[in-house]
């Protein structure tokens, strides 16, 4: 499983993450152990509290386990996971908290250590901590038989395709694929060779040039969204210069951002706002039904949940009748015979425990099912759009490029062509 970790602080912040359950369509505190608080917040508050006597900025490491997207993975391996991560990382017998995310059908964990060693007040120190989780990760694949991902086949641990944070999210405001964009300055680059094939590349693909405040070249897209270049392209700024030279000649970003603007007519624009709400609408069934499901599979769990508590109270208070009272209990103590039913209370005790535990492990296996054949038909429908999206972005491209200003001036029949739409 994919590995991520990082020394960080702000307790607060972090427990609102990983008790978000509005992203996320199920989060479960899975374990708290060291800490005096009962509950994610206070231990985490703790964690930082302590903190506070010693010089330590960033007292807690957070690391995020998840598992390939097919793999069936149950509680039992995310902790193994966890405690070999302990192990490696050599945060052994810290307090830590381990959360579990399930989301779009697929579980993930989440767990969290306290850096400072309460003896000697100081933090512990964790030395390239990133190479132990590559090895790590790649060990994880290996135990379990997972296809190994290309970063790990080549030795490496950053696929080329892979994104930053930052990258990700100023794609999700698009509400395109990140992928799509990097391929697009990937391919620019690629079938360039100078300044001129470069922008011409960049415009057939629906990105203008321009010349950046503090990056140098950056492109800008129809909607005025700005892209480095160097970093979208996976290039160094010194090679993107030494091919197109330097950006002086170029119109900064808002120049490009007005001469966009007044060349996109009025149709255009509310075009792409009508067919963003078109879209929108068309998920909005199977966003309602995520929603629907969420619920009830919530209210199954709990269910499950108080009818397994109404069954242990009646075990224990069962098991509790087994002790006499009085003389009798003077005489079992005597002859060894409480000794021999506390034993057996016990046993009893972990056999209800471990069946609990597979109950809610099968119901969660049959939910996510569930939840999986659901993200399928999302997944299906936002990639047509993503599609259509791009099919109408190089069509507004085309017309910006002719000097068209609406797309009446077209023949019905070709208009009908261009921009109609199975949502």
């Amino acid at each position: 499983m994919i590995l991520k970790g990082s020394q960080r602080g702000g307790a607060r912040q972090l427990a609102l993450h990983l008790l978000n359950d509005r992203d996320n369509d199920h989060v479960t505190v899975q374990d708290l152990r060291g800490f005096v608080a009962g509950d994610l917040y206070g231990a985490l508050a703790e964690t930082q509290a302590i903190a506070r006597g010693t010089r330590c900025r960033q007292p807690v490491f957070s690391l995020s386990l998840n598992p390939p997207r097919d793999a069936e993975v149950g509680v039992e391996a995310l902790f193994a996971a966890a405690e070999r991560a302990e192990q490696v990382l050599g945060l052994s017998g810290q307090p830590r908290a381990i959360v579990i995310h399930e989301k779009a059908g697929r579980r993930h964990a989440h767990v969290v250590w306290s850096r400072i060693d309460p003896e000697q007040m100081k933090a512990i120190n964790l030395p390239h901590f990133k190479n132990r989780l590559r090895d790590l990760s790649k060990d994880l694949y290996l135990d379990h038989g997972w296809e190994l991902p290309d970063g790990h086949k080549t030795n490496g641990w950053k696929n080329p395709l892979n994104f930053t944070l930052a990258e990700w999210q100023q794609a999700k405001r698009l509400d395109l694929d990140p992928r799509e964009i990097k391929m697009v300055f990937r391919e620019a680059w690629q079938h360039s060779d100078n300044l001129n094939s470069f922008k011409n590349a960049l415009e057939e693909r629906g990105y203008s040039l321009a010349k950046g405040d503090r990056r140098g070249f950056v492109a800008v897209d129809i909607h005025g969204e700005v892209f480095a270049v160097a970093r979208w392209a996976g290039l160094k700024t010194r090679d993107v210069e030494s091919r197109l030279g330097k950006s002086d000649t170029l119109p900064d970003v808002a120049a490009v951002r007005t001469a966009l603007h007044q060349r996109m007519s009025r149709q255009l624009r509310a075009f792409v706002k009508q067919d963003r709400a078109e879209k929108q609408t068309a998920l909005q069934p199977l966003a309602d039904e995520r929603r629907r499901m969420v619920k009830h599979h919530r209210g199954e769990r709990a269910r499950l949940e108080r009818l397994q508590a109404e069954r242990t109270k009646l075990e224990n208070v069962e098991r509790a009748k087994r002790f006499r009272r009085g003389l009798g209990a003077v005489m079992d103590l005597l002859s060894g015979r409480v000794f021999k039913t506390r034993r057996e209370n016990e046993l009893e005790a972990w056999k209800g425990l471990t069946r609990d535990r597979a109950q809610r492990e099968s119901l969660f296996f049959a939910q996510m099912k569930e939840r999986t054949d659901l993200q399928r038909r999302i997944d299906t429908m936002q990639a047509r759009q993503r599609h259509e999206r791009m099919r109408i972005a190089r069509h507004i491209l085309d017309v910006l490029k002719n000097g068209r200003s609406s797309p009446e001036r077209e023949p019905s029949r070709r208009r009908d062509r261009d921009f109609g739409m199975e949502i």
